[in-house]
Formats: structure tokens, sequence, C-alpha cells
């Protein structure tokens, strides 16, 4: 699954980048590996609309609503796609699917709106611009008249426009040899031409993203960003489509990225959501804020600071106060996340009050780390001993105890805890506490709940705390009601009794 993974990251950068064909390989071949995987065919979806190819848009948008019906964003890449075929009926259908399971989605309701838009300006005899960055410029008089002429167009001719309609007649020239290079990757060519298509109309945006996108290709991530500012500065001075704008700073966002400067990439990111929301801006904003998460978590990081914290958790621990101790030792796994002995710290502390399950979460922690620290299986089995289930009889006496087994849980548990005892022998054959542990799973496994009452019993510190009315008011008030169980367990004196008797058998947590 890491190849996997790999892929679809090389697809998002392809796609982000606008480097659709790179993008579809990359998701494609990973579909190869795992074809079961929703959002590969969700990706290459976006990749082919992107790309213009709406009909394998579509195919891919279908195959990732069967894999998974309930994602919404399935149903926003079918009605991209069927948009882009012109087929509006089912782009609507889909966007209104798609709130079925999301009535909130952003994305969906735009889809419509956009959709709806389309619709009435074509009723009305005018159809929108296409979202396309080389579609900036209107129509000229001379494009117009081009239509109007019989099936073969001449060209047309410069000497009849007016001095507007020639500068946005040589700018489209000089923009479609810029694109033609730019296909080719003759980048300079392409240059030359996207600043000549400027000097004939500087007020179009398309041309600043045009070259800005080159910039992006040579790596010239300075000179993109300038570009792109510049773009956006005519852009709203001539009132440009708010997607030209979007694209410009996410452009920006794309070029602080890879320059790895994720706090300016999520700046420009989120402005761009704010022009125009787009499933693959969300997406790079999303993998910003998960790359500056890891560099916050990385630079907390200070394996000293670490030792003085587990230090005052060590104290705390010896002192009984579990709840203080683990706030301590929490602090001290952020500043050094790859230490073992912290988890298995820890793991003492939630095992002293009652938290089996995070216990047992920070030993397979820790045996993830090193798989040769016998602590960590040591104390699995610990947690999983006193996990053991048992039932015992409201109709009980402290003189004497009835007890009923769920024995099937209870030796799952037991085998579960002799594997890890096997599991630290294996790495010290010697060890005291594993050899221990292991026996009393051995004898724990066949006995019955007589032999646990009688063994009990016979304890002297057990039939103590038996006696006691005031530990009777409390095991009555943990069986009725967790939150008690909770609120006792933070007493140290009273921790430990309970503790004593998990030990011996006569309580166990369920």
């Amino acid at each position: 699954m890491e190849k996997v993974n790999e892929l679809k990251e090389k697809g998002n950068r392809a796609l982000s980048a606008e480097n659709y064909d790179e993008a579809i390989a990359a998701y494609t071949e990973a579909i190869g590996l795992d074809d079961k995987n929703h959002v590969l065919y969700s990706n290459r979806s976006a990749a082919y609309a992107k790309a213009g190819k709406y009909d394998k848009a579509l195919e891919d948008a279908e195959k990732t609503i069967a894999l998974n019906p309930t994602w919404p964003k399935g149903y926003s890449r079918k009605g991209a796609a069927a948009a882009g075929l012109k087929n509006y009926r089912a782009a609507m259908e889909a966007y209104d699917e798609g709130l079925k399971y999301d009535p909130q989605n952003a994305v969906l309701q735009q889809g419509i709106q956009e959709v709806t838009a389309t619709v009435i300006q074509a009723m009305s005899g005018r159809f929108p611009t296409p979202m396309d960055v080389d579609s900036q410029s209107p129509p000229t008089k001379a494009s117009e008249q081009k239509k109007a002429e019989p099936p073969k167009p001449a060209e047309p001719k410069v000497d009849e426009m007016n001095e507007e309609e020639r500068k946005k007649y040589f700018a489209k020239k000089e923009k479609d040899a810029g694109n033609n290079a730019y296909k080719k990757k003759d980048f300079e060519t392409a240059l030359k031409h996207y600043h000549a298509a400027l000097e004939h109309d500087p007020t179009d945006i398309t041309f600043h993203n045009n070259i800005a996108a080159v910039y992006f290709e040579q790596k010239q991530y300075d000179d993109c960003i300038k570009e792109c500012e510049k773009g956006i500065e005519v852009g709203r001075e001539n009132r440009a489509d708010f997607k030209l704008i979007a694209k410009a700073l996410a452009r920006i966002g794309n070029s602080y990225r890879k320059m790895e400067d994720y706090k300016q990439a999520k700046v420009y990111f989120e402005k761009a959501m704010s022009e125009h929301r787009t499933p693959e801006i969300k997406t790079s904003l999303s993998e910003v804020e998960a790359k500056i998460k890891e560099e916050e978590r990385r630079a907390y990081i200070n394996p000293e600071l670490a030792e003085v914290e587990k230090e005052k958790g060590n104290e705390l621990f010896k002192k009984g106060d579990y709840s203080n101790a683990v706030k301590h030792y929490s602090e001290a796994i952020k500043r050094n996340p790859d230490d073992p002995k912290l988890y298995s710290n820890r793991a003492a502390c939630y095992t002293k009050l009652a938290a089996f399950d995070l216990g047992l979460k920070d030993c397979e922690t820790c045996i993830n780390l090193d798989d040769k620290f016998i602590k960590g299986y040591i104390r699995k089995g610990k947690i999983l001993q006193v996990g053991m289930k048992v039932w015992f009889s409201k109709n009980y006496s402290f003189q004497r105890f009835f007890f009923l087994f769920r024995f099937v849980k209870g030796m799952q548990k037991s085998s579960k805890a002799s594997a890890a005892y096997l599991k630290a022998l294996e790495i010290d054959p010697q060890n005291a506490e594993a050899l221990e542990g292991y026996r009393q799973c051995s004898i724990s496994y066949q006995r019955s709940p007589e032999d646990v009452m009688k063994n009990a019993l016979g304890d002297p510190e057990v039939q103590q705390i038996l006696k006691d009315p005031a530990m009777r008011v409390i095991l009555d008030q943990m069986q009725t009601d967790p939150k008690a169980a909770k609120d006792h367990l933070q007493n140290p004196a009273i921790a430990d009794k309970i503790m004593k008797l998990i030990e011996a058998g006569i309580v166990q947590i369920h």
C-alpha cells in the first residue's frame, strides 16, 4: 500500500502543477495496484476533466460511486464530467444525488448553481465563456463575422478591425503560439510569445497566468509568485473571472509549497478557496496543513526536556499520584515520541487507574517502537491478566463471594497474556517477572471460581479490605456507576486497595 500512496501523492502533485497527463499516468498505475480504491478513481476523474477528456472522467466518476455509493465527492465528479459533456440534466441529477448524503456540501451546491447559470444563459442565447485559462479575452467582431460567413471561413481582415480588436486579435495569436510551444516544453519560446501577447493586450490576466505556469515548470518559483501577483492585480482592475484569480492564488500556494514554506502556502490556498472553492485546492490545503502540523510536532521534540518530564512523572508515580504522572509522561512523549520507555511508564499509570484499554495501547506502541524492549511485553501481559472478565453476584456478603466467570472471554485474555509473557521470555529466558506472569496465567487458565474465592479469602490483606465498611460502599457504587469508579480511582489509597482485589481475582474490570 505504500507504493499506492506514493503514486497517489505523485498524481496529486502533478494535478496541482497542471501536468494532467502525468497525473493520469500516476493514478492509473496506482489503480493497477489497488483497483478497489475509490479515491484513486475520483482523482483520475478530476485529472481527465481538467484535460478535457470528459467521457473518461465520467467513467471514473461512475466507478467511484460504484465503489463507495455514500461518498459525496463521487457525485461531484460525475456532475462535473456530465457538465463538461453538456449533459446538464445528468449533471443536476448527480449533484442532487450527492446532496442526499451531505446536504451542506459546498462543492455540490456550487455545482448546481453553475449548471443552473449555464442552462439559463443557454436558454437566453448567451453561452458562457468556458472555464479555461486561455479564454479570458472576449470574442471580437471579427470572430462574430467569421461565424456568419459560409462554411469555409476566411482569415479575419485585420485592416477592417478597429484598434482594440486588432490588439486582442494579435494577442490571441501570440498566446496560441505560446501554448503550442508550452506543450512541447519549449519554455523559452513560450515565454516570448506570452510576453508579446501582453504587449498587445496588457489587460488580460490569462497571459500573466501562462507566464507564471512557465516559471513554475522551470522551478523559478519566486518569479512565478511575482507574475501571479501581477496577474491578480491586473485581473481585479479589469474584473476578471474569479476562477482565474483563484488559479493565480493557487499557483502561488503551489510555489510556496515547492519552496517548503508551508505556512505561506496555506495562506494562499485559503485565499484561492475564498475566490473559487475546488476539490483540488481543498486537497492541497489539507496537505499543507498536515505538513505544518508535522513540522510543529518535530520542532517540539526535545529529548532533554522529555527526560525532565519523565523524572517528574516518576516522582508522582512513587507518591501514588497516577493522574498527574500521566500528564507528565504525556508531555515527555510529545517531546520524544520515539522513546519506548515513556509509553511503558504511562502504561503503568493507566494500569493503576484501571484504564486498561489506554494502557494496552501504550504497550503496543512501545513494542512497535522497540520489539526487543522486554518491559513492554511484561506490562502488556499484566494488563491482559487484570482485564480478564468476571461477574460477581449482587447477593454477596463480604465473608463469602459467589463468582460467575465468563470462561470464553477469560480464557481469551489469559491466552493473550501468556503469549505476551512468552515473547518476553524469548528475549530473556531468566526474567523473573515474565516467568511469574506466565506461571500465573497457566494457573488461572485452569482455576475454578471456588479456587479463586478460597485463595483470595485466605489472604489477610484481602480480608481486611473486604471487611472495611467504606470499601463495601465504594464497591457497591463502582458496580452500578462507572463514573463513580473513575472518581474513586483518583484516590491513591483506594486505587491501591482495588488493585489488590483485582490481582486477587475478586474484582475485575469488564
